[in-house]
């Protein structure tokens, strides 16, 4: 990174961040995604933060030639969240569905299924399944595919003909993994090498369609804490091929159920890159013990997920998921159309219970905004769901 600019003062941030926010939504009148609020803010304070223009040309340069203008975006939104009317008004905003995901509903609904590039997603039995479909990339995550998930995330939870959601990879076009599917390599290293991974890729990833498939989507008129069933949910199932390495085994870690080939494996090498991995500090201990996380976060450590530890992660482990039936129809299967309401609102008591145990609170981070979400829902709660959730009926096989 260049080492000609330099760094603001973050005083200058904290005397303005929160008067900013209340002006670009009208006293929190409104409800602005974090993306549009950064346009915004720039144009309501020169100066303080970076332009549009800064922003294009910023982009341009590879990531070691980066003048580091980003980084006042970061000391202005850690600010907000740091504020906890304020950073959870912005959760608020991010969990609504985005205009593009409402106005593509109807043509999924008649459809059936819809292709968003990098991203499809479609309907099979009661399921809606999102697959993602970067498939030059091993299915990674990068400026390509943020907006194009998060769709697929909306019209998979609004779909009203369907129960539950998948999340799974793609089929791998050519190279080494041509006709394989692989569930998702994490950030695309060429492009975060090549400097097209903005600032703003990294929230929408944790507070965008990863944050809705942990809470569900909200309403205006609701708040994300909303414990009277308001917001739209569906149980999540990843069906895991090959590796999930990063993101992808960030994704995971939100899910409700992980169903997994014997010779996939997770890993979450984030720190190699100089970044650390969303939310999988707060979340990954939970699954596998601190002792265990400390070694995958900060060593590098690989889980199979055949083995006594990638079991901690994984739900289900099956020789192959190609013609797998899906593991839902024995009597530990997790969702069903009649339990729909239920398992809704089992959802909203499990996120509570994490935000008020211990360990939650002893992480410090109960005072401040949701974006810093709860880990997964786990242990016994977890199970709990899932009993009251038990299926009666078969699905159809969701792995041709």
């Amino acid at each position: 990174m260049s080492s000609t600019r330099k760094a603001r003062p973050r005083t200058m941030f904290a005397a303005d961040a929160a008067a900013i926010y209340d002006r670009v939504t009208d006293n929190r009148s409104r409800h602005v995604r974090l993306d549009r609020h950064l346009v915004e803010a720039a144009a309501m304070a020169p100066g303080l933060l970076p332009s549009a223009d800064d922003l294009a040309a910023e982009a341009q340069r590879p990531l070691k030639d980066k003048q580091g203008i980003e980084t006042d975006q970061a000391l202005f939104l850690s600010h907000l969240f740091a504020d906890r009317e304020r950073g959870q008004h912005l959760c608020h905003a991010m969990l609504l569905p985005l205009a593009q995901s409402v106005e593509l509903l109807p043509r999924l609904m008649k459809q059936g299924s819809l292709d968003l590039g990098t991203v499809a997603v479609g309907r099979l039995g009661k399921a809606s399944v999102v697959e993602m479909r970067n498939s030059r990339f091993l299915n990674a995550l990068d400026d390509s595919t943020i907006a194009p998930l998060e769709t697929a995330v909306d019209l998979a939870i609004m779909d009203p003909a369907t129960e539950i959601a998948v999340l799974r990879g793609g089929i791998i076009q050519g190279g080494k993994y041509a006709g394989r599917r692989i569930f998702s390599a994490g950030i695309n290293l060429t492009r975060l090498y090549q400097g097209k991974i903005p600032l703003c890729f990294y929230f929408e990833h944790l507070l965008g369609y990863e944050h809705k498939i942990f809470r569900g989507l909200a309403r205006p008129d609701a708040t994300i804490d909303d414990i009277a069933g308001t917001t739209r949910e569906k149980i999540w199932i990843a069906a895991v091929d090959g590796f999930a390495i990063g993101g992808g085994c960030q994704h995971l870690l939100v899910m409700d159920y992980v169903l997994a080939a014997r010779d996939a494996y997770l890993t979450l090498p984030a720190r190699k890159e100089g970044i650390i991995p969303g939310a999988s500090n707060l979340r990954l201990a939970r699954f596998v013990g601190d002792r265990l996380a400390r070694q995958a976060i900060m060593y590098g450590r690989r889980f199979d997920c055949g083995s006594a530890e990638g079991r901690l992660i994984c739900d289900e482990v099956v020789p192959s998921l190609i013609g797998a039936a899906f593991g839902l129809t024995r009597s530990h299967s997790i969702c069903s159309a009649s339990t729909s309401r239920s398992t809704r609102a089992s959802r909203h008591y499990v996120i509570l219970a994490r935000r008020s145990s211990p360990t939650w609170s002893d992480t410090g981070m109960h005072n401040s905004a949701p974006c810093e979400c709860p880990p997964a829902r786990r242990s016994g709660s977890h199970l709990a769901r899932r009993d009251e959730a038990e299926v009666s009926a078969s699905l159809i096989d969701l792995f041709p």
